[in-house]
């Protein structure tokens, strides 16, 4: 392995989207992780969408300030990424998929 090789993705990733019904932020956060989970992932994750209109007291155990929000629950660290998640490349810095050269 050289100095410059990252270490292989991990096997899952496991991802929760909080929205707040069906507003065209919360359609677009969905639409854009999947693009980026199809992409870069390839299969191997998952994504939870909790609609804090239907769950509210949900928000409190990921400390849900604002939506949408993303959780990465795995690989761990815990990561969150507040908005549409439309900044493609924002959100892959954010998820440690792509890093800052």
């Amino acid at each position: 392995m050289t100095a410059n090789t990252t270490p292989p993705p991990p096997d899952r990733w496991e991802l929760r989207l909080y929205v707040a019904g069906q507003t065209p932020r919360s359609l677009a956060a969905f639409a854009n992780l999947r693009e980026i989970c199809e992409t870069h992932l390839e299969g191997q994750y998952s994504i939870e969408v909790i609609d804090l209109q239907q769950n509210p007291q949900l928000a409190a155990g990921d400390q849900i300030v604002a939506i949408p929000t993303l959780i990465r629950k795995l690989p761990t660290p815990m990561k969150k990424i507040i908005g549409d998640l439309s900044n493609t490349e924002r959100v892959l810095v954010g998820l440690d998929l792509r890093h800052i050269d």
